[in-house]
C-alpha cells in the first residue's frame, strides 16, 4: 500500500513539473510577441480621412422574428404623391374667337359640325364635340381639352381662311365645256331628275349644260363657275339617283308613282308613307304626293321597323347618344329609330346600311320636309 502511495505521488509531481514547463514557453512567446508589437508601433503609418459621403453607415441587424413587410415605414419619410390636376379646358362653352373658328372648320371635316363656322362656343359646338369625345372613347365633357385637341389635329388639316368664314371656293374642274362622253350624259340626267335640264340627254357639254350647272351651283350657294368640280358633283349626286338607261337615252320615261298606288294608311291625313321594296319616302297629305325621296334602311340584323308610327320627337342637329354618330333633321318614329339626313349614304348611296333608321340622302329637301312634319303625323313603313 505504501508503495503505491509513493507512486501516484511521483506521478502527480511530475505531471506538475511538466505543466510549469509549458506555462513558462507561453509566456515567453507572448513576451516576444508584445516586444514586435511595440516596436512596430513605433512607426506610425498615415492616416487615412474618409469623405463624410463615403463613410459606411452603421447598418442594425435585422431582427429575424420580425419580417420586412411587417415594417411599417415612416409618414414623415417620403410625402405622399398628389393627384395630378385635372387639365383646363382649351375650349368650352361660352368661348370665342379664332380658336374656336378652327375647332368648327375642323370638326367640320370629319362630319361632326354641320353648321356654319361662327367661332361662338354654343350648344351645337358642345353637342358636336360630346359626339366627337365618345367615339373616341373619351369623357365626353363637351369641352375640348389637350386630349380631345390633339386626337382632332391629327385627324384633320389645318382650316384655310376659306373655310373658317364659310367661303366656298370652286375645286379643281373634273367635268366641263367641251367634253363629251357618258360621264356628260349621266350629268344631264342627273340634271334633268331635279328640273336644272329641260332638253335632251346628248352626252356634249355645251352652253345649255354649262347654264345648267352655273344654276345648280347658285342654289346651293357654292361658285357659279358653270363647271363641275368635285363639291358640285357631290351634291348632285346625293339629290338624285343613278339615272336609268331609259333617261340616258331620251326613251319615255315610266310615269311616277302617284296617290292611285299607295296602300290605304297612307291617302288620308299627314303621312310619311315609306316602302322598303321601292326604297322610296314619300310626303302624303290628304292623298297628295309632294315629294319622293331616295331611303336606305337597317340591315337584316338591325331591320327598320314596319307598321303604322307617329313622329314624336324632332332633333334638328342631332347627335346619336348609342353610336356617336350625326343625325341631322331627324323625325323619331318609334323609340330610336327616326327618319335622317345621313352623309354616309349620300356619300355611298346603298352600298351600306343603317342601324334601323330611314336614311335619306338629299339634304336640301330633308332639311325642308323637316320643317313641314309636326309631332303626330303618322309614319307609314311597308312593303309593296
Amino acid at each position: 500500500m505504501r508503495n503505491r502511495r509513493l507512486l501516484i505521488a511521483g506521478s502527480v509531481a511530475g505531471t506538475a513539473a511538466a505543466i510549469a514547463g509549458v506555462v513558462m514557453l507561453i509566456s515567453t512567446q507572448l513576451a516576444s510577441g508584445r516586444e514586435d508589437m511595440n516596436a512596430a508601433d513605433q512607426t506610425p503609418e498615415p492616416a487615412v480621412t474618409i469623405p463624410p459621403h463615403t463613410q459606411t453607415p452603421t447598418t442594425l441587424p435585422a431582427t429575424p422574428n420580425t419580417p420586412l413587410a411587417s415594417v411599417s415605414p415612416d409618414p414623415t419619410s417620403a410625402p405622399e404623391a398628389a393627384d395630378p390636376p385635372e387639365p383646363d379646358a382649351k375650349y368650352s362653352l361660352g368661348d370665342s374667337g379664332d380658336g374656336v373658328r378652327d375647332l368648327q372648320a375642323r370638326l367640320r371635316q370629319i362630319q361632326w359640325y354641320l353648321t356654319d363656322v361662327t367661332g361662338e362656343f354654343d350648344d351645337v359646338t358642345h353637342q358636336s364635340v360630346q359626339g366627337f369625345q365618345a367615339k373616341r372613347g373619351f369623357d365626353p365633357t363637351g369641352e375640348v381639352d389637350e386630349q380631345t385637341w390633339d386626337r382632332l389635329v391629327e385627324m384633320t388639316a389645318t382650316p384655310t381662311e376659306d373655310e373658317k368664314h364659310n367661303r366656298i371656293v370652286a375645286g379643281p374642274t373634273i367635268l366641263g365645256p367641251g367634253e363629251d362622253g357618258d360621264p356628260v350624259r349621266e350629268l344631264q340626267a342627273r340634271l334633268k331628275q331635279i328640273g336644272w335640264f329641260d332638253h335632251e340627254v346628248t352626252g356634249n357639254y355645251g352652253p345649255v349644260t354649262s347654264s345648267a350647272v352655273a344654276g345648280f351651283q347658285t342654289k346651293r350657294g357654292i361658285p357659279s363657275t358653270g363647271e363641275v368640280d368635285q363639291k358640285t358633283w357631290d351634291l348632285l349626286g346625293g339629290m338624285t339617283r343613278t339615272p336609268t338607261d331609259d333617261e340616258l337615252t331620251n326613251r319615255p320615261p315610266k310615269p311616277p308613282a302617284d296617290a292611285s298606288g299607295l296602300p290605304d294608311e297612307c291617302l288620308t291625313g299627314r303621312v310619311l308613307c315609306i316602302d322598303k321594296t321601292d326604297r322610296a319616302l314619300r310626303w302624303v297629305t290628304d292623298g297628295d304626293v309632294h315629294v319622293t325621296l331616295d331611303a336606305r334602311f337597317g340591315s337584316e340584323l338591325t331591320p327598320t321597323r314596319e307598321g303604322m308610327h307617329k313622329v314624336y320627337w324632332k332633333s334638328r342637329d342631332h347627335v346619336s347618344s348609342l353610336f356617336d354618330t350625326p343625325m341631322p333633321y331627324a323625325m323619331f318614329f318609334d323609340g330610336g329609330q327616326a327618319v335622317h339626313y345621313s352623309p354616309d349614304f349620300a356619300a355611298n348611296g346603298y352600298d351600306g346600311s343603317s342601324h334601323g333608321c330611314v336614311n335619306i340622302r338629299d339634304k336640301d329637301t330633308i332639311a325642308w320636309l323637316f320643317d313641314q312634319v309636326r309631332n303626330g303625323d303618322k309614319v307609314y313603313v311597308y312593303r309593296s
